[in-house]
Protein backbone atom coordinates (compact mmCIF):
# COMPACT_ATOMS: atom_id res chain seq x y z
CA UNK A 1 0.00 0.00 0.00
CA UNK A 2 1.25 3.52 -1.17
CA UNK A 3 1.32 6.35 1.47
CA UNK A 4 -0.83 9.44 0.97
CA UNK A 5 1.16 11.91 -1.02
CA UNK A 6 1.86 14.72 0.30
CA UNK A 7 1.13 18.74 -1.11
CA UNK A 8 3.82 20.63 -0.01
CA UNK A 9 2.45 23.74 -2.30
CA UNK A 10 -1.07 24.13 -0.30
CA UNK A 11 0.86 25.92 2.45
CA UNK A 12 2.99 28.34 0.28
CA UNK A 13 -0.32 28.81 -2.07
CA UNK A 14 -2.64 29.86 0.94
CA UNK A 15 0.53 31.71 2.78
CA UNK A 16 0.54 33.89 -0.58
CA UNK A 17 -2.82 34.39 -1.09
CA UNK A 18 -3.05 35.74 2.29
CA UNK A 19 0.08 38.16 1.59
CA UNK A 20 -1.60 39.18 -1.57
CA UNK A 21 -5.21 39.41 -0.88
CA UNK A 22 -5.87 39.26 2.72
CA UNK A 23 -2.72 42.05 3.81
CA UNK A 24 -3.30 44.13 0.74
CA UNK A 25 -3.05 47.99 1.41
CA UNK A 26 -5.92 50.08 0.43
CA UNK A 27 -5.28 52.40 -2.07
CA UNK A 28 -7.29 55.83 -0.25
CA UNK A 29 -7.12 59.25 -1.62
CA UNK A 30 -8.29 62.77 -0.23
CA UNK A 31 -11.66 63.35 -0.80
CA UNK A 32 -12.93 65.08 -4.13
CA UNK A 33 -15.67 68.01 -4.02
CA UNK A 34 -16.67 70.99 -5.34
CA UNK A 35 -17.03 74.56 -4.29
CA UNK A 36 -20.84 75.63 -3.97
CA UNK A 37 -21.86 79.61 -5.62
CA UNK A 38 -21.81 82.72 -2.83
CA UNK A 39 -24.82 83.95 -2.27
CA UNK A 40 -26.96 86.17 0.88
CA UNK A 41 -23.90 88.78 0.40
CA UNK A 42 -23.74 91.67 2.52
CA UNK A 43 -21.38 93.99 3.75
CA UNK A 44 -19.71 91.39 5.94
CA UNK A 45 -21.12 87.94 5.62
CA UNK A 46 -22.69 85.56 3.14
CA UNK A 47 -23.28 82.39 2.64
CA UNK A 48 -21.57 79.48 0.91
CA UNK A 49 -20.93 75.87 1.28
CA UNK A 50 -19.74 72.61 -0.68
CA UNK A 51 -20.08 69.13 -2.21
CA UNK A 52 -18.18 65.92 -1.11
CA UNK A 53 -18.68 63.81 -4.05
CA UNK A 54 -16.05 60.82 -2.98
CA UNK A 55 -14.58 60.46 0.57
CA UNK A 56 -11.72 58.85 -1.23
CA UNK A 57 -12.02 55.56 0.74
CA UNK A 58 -11.22 57.36 4.18
CA UNK A 59 -14.00 59.18 5.85
CA UNK A 60 -14.41 62.50 5.74
CA UNK A 61 -13.96 64.13 9.33
CA UNK A 62 -14.05 67.77 8.58
CA UNK A 63 -15.77 69.63 5.99
CA UNK A 64 -16.17 73.99 5.38
CA UNK A 65 -15.33 76.93 3.36
CA UNK A 66 -11.90 78.65 3.72
CA UNK A 67 -11.14 82.49 2.44
CA UNK A 68 -9.02 85.48 2.43
CA UNK A 69 -8.55 88.42 0.45
CA UNK A 70 -5.80 86.76 -1.65
CA UNK A 71 -5.47 83.40 -3.85
CA UNK A 72 -5.35 80.07 -2.26
CA UNK A 73 -6.91 80.16 0.80
CA UNK A 74 -6.22 76.92 3.36
CA UNK A 75 -7.46 75.28 6.42
CA UNK A 76 -4.70 77.82 8.15
CA UNK A 77 -6.76 81.33 7.03
CA UNK A 78 -10.55 82.16 8.36
CA UNK A 79 -12.77 79.24 7.98
CA UNK A 80 -15.73 77.34 9.16
CA UNK A 81 -16.60 73.99 10.22
CA UNK A 82 -19.43 72.47 8.64
CA UNK A 83 -19.70 68.66 9.98
CA UNK A 84 -18.36 65.62 8.30
CA UNK A 85 -18.62 63.21 5.62
CA UNK A 86 -19.72 63.10 2.36
CA UNK A 87 -22.77 65.40 0.77
CA UNK A 88 -23.73 68.67 0.54
CA UNK A 89 -23.03 71.53 3.31
CA UNK A 90 -23.97 75.58 4.11
CA UNK A 91 -21.78 77.82 5.17
CA UNK A 92 -22.26 81.23 7.15
CA UNK A 93 -19.73 83.51 6.46
CA UNK A 94 -19.05 86.29 8.51
CA UNK A 95 -16.71 89.26 10.23
CA UNK A 96 -16.15 90.38 6.53
CA UNK A 97 -15.35 93.77 5.56
CA UNK A 98 -17.51 95.91 3.63
CA UNK A 99 -16.71 96.02 -0.19
CA UNK A 100 -13.77 93.95 -0.41
CA UNK A 101 -13.07 90.77 -2.74
CA UNK A 102 -12.33 87.77 -1.04
CA UNK A 103 -11.09 84.30 -2.13
CA UNK A 104 -13.15 81.32 -1.26
CA UNK A 105 -13.25 78.01 -1.06
CA UNK A 106 -14.16 74.43 -0.19
CA UNK A 107 -12.25 71.73 1.71
CA UNK A 108 -12.93 68.61 2.88
CA UNK A 109 -10.14 66.57 5.69
CA UNK A 110 -10.09 62.81 5.57
CA UNK A 111 -7.04 60.10 6.86
CA UNK A 112 -5.22 60.93 3.89
CA UNK A 113 -5.46 65.07 4.18
CA UNK A 114 -7.23 68.01 2.94
CA UNK A 115 -8.58 68.58 -0.15
CA UNK A 116 -9.84 71.54 -1.57
CA UNK A 117 -12.55 72.37 -4.43
CA UNK A 118 -12.47 74.82 -7.02
CA UNK A 119 -11.76 78.93 -5.84
CA UNK A 120 -14.51 81.30 -5.84
CA UNK A 121 -14.22 85.03 -5.74
CA UNK A 122 -16.74 87.24 -4.53
CA UNK A 123 -16.90 90.96 -2.96
CA UNK A 124 -18.88 92.25 0.26
CA UNK A 125 -21.27 94.87 -0.36
CA UNK A 126 -20.50 98.87 0.67
CA UNK A 127 -22.77 99.38 3.68
CA UNK A 128 -24.40 102.83 4.25
CA UNK A 129 -26.22 104.84 6.88
CA UNK A 130 -28.45 107.80 6.45
CA UNK A 131 -28.65 110.43 8.93
CA UNK A 132 -32.05 112.74 9.44
CA UNK A 133 -30.98 115.28 6.81
CA UNK A 134 -30.66 112.58 4.01
CA UNK A 135 -26.78 112.63 4.09
CA UNK A 136 -25.18 109.14 3.73
CA UNK A 137 -22.13 107.59 4.87
CA UNK A 138 -20.59 104.32 4.60
CA UNK A 139 -18.99 102.25 6.98
CA UNK A 140 -15.68 100.42 7.95
CA UNK A 141 -15.24 97.45 10.45
CA UNK A 142 -12.24 97.85 12.55
CA UNK A 143 -11.46 95.28 14.67
CA UNK A 144 -14.43 94.59 16.07
CA UNK A 145 -15.49 98.33 16.08
CA UNK A 146 -17.91 99.65 13.24
CA UNK A 147 -16.87 103.64 12.31
CA UNK A 148 -18.57 105.82 9.61
CA UNK A 149 -16.25 106.84 6.80
CA UNK A 150 -16.94 110.30 6.97
CA UNK A 151 -17.53 113.20 9.51
CA UNK A 152 -20.57 114.06 10.15
CA UNK A 153 -22.87 116.36 8.01
CA UNK A 154 -25.90 116.57 10.02
CA UNK A 155 -27.78 120.31 10.44
CA UNK A 156 -30.31 118.41 12.68
CA UNK A 157 -30.49 116.27 15.63
CA UNK A 158 -31.84 113.25 15.46
CA UNK A 159 -35.87 114.03 16.26
CA UNK A 160 -35.82 116.40 13.64
CA UNK A 161 -34.67 119.69 15.49
CA UNK A 162 -32.49 122.31 13.52
CA UNK A 163 -28.90 122.55 15.40
CA UNK A 164 -28.24 126.17 15.14
CA UNK A 165 -25.78 128.26 13.92
CA UNK A 166 -24.25 131.58 13.66
CA UNK A 167 -24.59 134.63 11.79
CA UNK A 168 -21.94 135.05 10.58
CA UNK A 169 -19.96 132.10 10.93
CA UNK A 170 -17.15 134.03 12.82
CA UNK A 171 -19.14 135.25 15.42
CA UNK A 172 -17.29 135.12 18.42
CA UNK A 173 -19.66 132.91 21.48
CA UNK A 174 -16.27 132.97 24.13
CA UNK A 175 -18.96 134.15 26.40
CA UNK A 176 -21.64 131.46 25.73
CA UNK A 177 -21.86 129.07 28.62
CA UNK A 178 -23.09 125.83 26.76
CA UNK A 179 -23.06 126.83 23.27
CA UNK A 180 -24.89 124.32 20.48
CA UNK A 181 -23.91 125.22 17.07
CA UNK A 182 -22.87 123.29 13.64
CA UNK A 183 -20.67 124.99 10.92
CA UNK A 184 -19.47 124.35 7.58
CA UNK A 185 -15.49 125.57 7.70
CA UNK A 186 -15.39 129.19 7.19
CA UNK A 187 -19.17 129.70 6.43
CA UNK A 188 -18.88 127.90 2.81
CA UNK A 189 -21.26 125.10 2.52
CA UNK A 190 -18.74 123.41 -0.16
CA UNK A 191 -16.45 122.33 2.03
CA UNK A 192 -19.10 120.19 3.95
CA UNK A 193 -18.98 117.41 1.42
CA UNK A 194 -15.22 117.12 1.56
CA UNK A 195 -14.82 117.57 5.06
CA UNK A 196 -18.32 117.50 7.31
CA UNK A 197 -19.57 119.95 9.54
CA UNK A 198 -17.63 121.53 13.00
CA UNK A 199 -19.77 121.11 16.13
CA UNK A 200 -19.55 122.21 19.23
CA UNK A 201 -19.43 119.68 22.22
CA UNK A 202 -22.63 120.79 23.48
CA UNK A 203 -24.07 120.76 20.36
CA UNK A 204 -22.37 116.93 19.89
CA UNK A 205 -23.61 115.44 22.85
CA UNK A 206 -26.82 116.99 23.67
CA UNK A 207 -29.95 114.21 24.40
CA UNK A 208 -31.35 115.09 21.66
CA UNK A 209 -28.78 113.26 19.39
CA UNK A 210 -26.44 114.30 16.49
CA UNK A 211 -24.93 110.89 15.02
CA UNK A 212 -27.56 108.26 13.04
CA UNK A 213 -29.98 105.51 14.40
CA UNK A 214 -27.58 103.09 15.86
CA UNK A 215 -24.68 104.95 16.26
CA UNK A 216 -22.89 107.70 18.56
CA UNK A 217 -20.58 110.11 19.76
CA UNK A 218 -17.46 107.54 21.01
CA UNK A 219 -15.97 108.39 24.28
CA UNK A 220 -12.27 108.87 24.92
CA UNK A 221 -11.93 104.92 26.09
CA UNK A 222 -13.70 103.79 22.48
CA UNK A 223 -11.13 106.05 20.47
CA UNK A 224 -8.24 104.55 22.56
CA UNK A 225 -9.48 100.72 21.49
CA UNK A 226 -9.41 102.09 17.38
CA UNK A 227 -5.92 103.32 18.09
CA UNK A 228 -4.81 100.46 19.84
CA UNK A 229 -6.14 98.00 17.50
CA UNK A 230 -3.87 99.92 15.01
CA UNK A 231 -0.63 99.74 16.39
CA UNK A 232 -0.98 102.96 19.28
CA UNK A 233 -0.51 106.31 19.02
CA UNK A 234 3.32 106.76 17.01
CA UNK A 235 1.69 104.04 14.17
CA UNK A 236 -2.37 104.77 14.33
CA UNK A 237 -2.68 107.63 12.11
CA UNK A 238 -1.34 106.31 8.84
CA UNK A 239 -3.75 103.36 9.29
CA UNK A 240 -6.79 106.34 9.72
CA UNK A 241 -5.77 108.46 7.04
CA UNK A 242 -6.21 105.88 3.97
CA UNK A 243 -4.88 102.21 4.94
CA UNK A 244 -7.92 100.78 6.43
CA UNK A 245 -10.85 102.72 4.93
CA UNK A 246 -11.48 105.11 7.70
CA UNK A 247 -10.29 107.95 5.29
CA UNK A 248 -9.72 110.37 7.86
CA UNK A 249 -10.55 113.66 6.81
CA UNK A 250 -8.77 116.59 7.96
CA UNK A 251 -11.35 119.41 9.25
CA UNK A 252 -9.68 122.14 10.94
CA UNK A 253 -11.52 123.53 13.95
CA UNK A 254 -13.09 126.64 14.66
CA UNK A 255 -11.95 128.92 17.00
CA UNK A 256 -14.37 129.82 19.62
CA UNK A 257 -13.93 133.39 19.38
CA UNK A 258 -14.09 134.45 15.50
CA UNK A 259 -12.02 132.45 13.34
CA UNK A 260 -11.46 129.04 11.99
CA UNK A 261 -7.68 127.42 11.17
CA UNK A 262 -6.32 124.00 10.04
CA UNK A 263 -8.21 122.93 7.29
CA UNK A 264 -6.53 120.21 5.10
CA UNK A 265 -3.74 120.09 7.95
CA UNK A 266 -5.66 118.84 10.89
CA UNK A 267 -8.51 116.61 12.35
CA UNK A 268 -10.16 117.53 15.08
CA UNK A 269 -12.70 114.89 16.63
CA UNK A 270 -15.00 114.84 19.94
CA UNK A 271 -15.07 112.35 22.10
CA UNK A 272 -18.15 112.14 25.13
CA UNK A 273 -15.66 112.27 27.68
CA UNK A 274 -15.54 115.50 29.37
CA UNK A 275 -13.11 116.85 31.80
CA UNK A 276 -15.13 118.98 33.38
CA UNK A 277 -17.77 122.10 32.92
CA UNK A 278 -15.53 123.64 30.37
CA UNK A 279 -13.09 121.65 28.45
CA UNK A 280 -13.69 117.70 26.98
CA UNK A 281 -11.11 115.06 25.50
CA UNK A 282 -10.93 116.01 21.81
CA UNK A 283 -9.00 112.96 19.64
CA UNK A 284 -6.23 114.91 16.90
CA UNK A 285 -4.73 113.68 14.11
CA UNK A 286 -2.24 115.36 12.00
CA UNK A 287 -1.25 115.69 8.30
CA UNK A 288 2.39 116.37 8.64
CA UNK A 289 3.44 112.73 10.57
CA UNK A 290 1.81 109.15 11.51
CA UNK A 291 0.90 110.24 15.56
CA UNK A 292 -2.59 110.44 16.84
CA UNK A 293 -3.53 111.68 20.46
CA UNK A 294 -5.77 112.49 22.97
CA UNK A 295 -5.73 116.28 24.69
CA UNK A 296 -8.38 118.72 26.32
CA UNK A 297 -10.32 121.40 24.07
CA UNK A 298 -12.73 123.63 25.08
CA UNK A 299 -16.31 122.86 24.67
CA UNK A 300 -17.02 125.84 22.96
CA UNK A 301 -14.50 124.97 20.03
CA UNK A 302 -15.99 123.74 16.82
CA UNK A 303 -14.49 120.31 15.65
CA UNK A 304 -15.55 117.13 13.93
CA UNK A 305 -17.51 114.22 14.64
CA UNK A 306 -16.88 110.68 14.19
CA UNK A 307 -20.02 108.07 15.12
CA UNK A 308 -19.41 104.56 16.17
CA UNK A 309 -21.92 101.98 15.99
CA UNK A 310 -24.07 101.23 19.34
Amino acid sequence: MKPNKVNYWLPITVLFVFLTTGCKKENNTVAELTTLPITSITSNTATGGGSVTSDGGSAVISRGVCWKTVAGPTIADQKTVDGAGIGDFSSTITDLLPNTAYHLRAYATNGEGTAYGNEVIFTTSLNTVTDIDGNIYHTVKIGNQFWLVENLKTTKYRNGDLIGTTTPATFDISDETSPKYQWAYDGNENNVATYGRLYTWHASNDTRNICPVGWHIPSDTEWETLIISLGGEEAAGAQLKNINGFNAQMGGYRYYTDHFLQLSINAHWWTSTATDDDFSYKIQLDNSDNSVFKTEFSKNYGLSVRCLRD
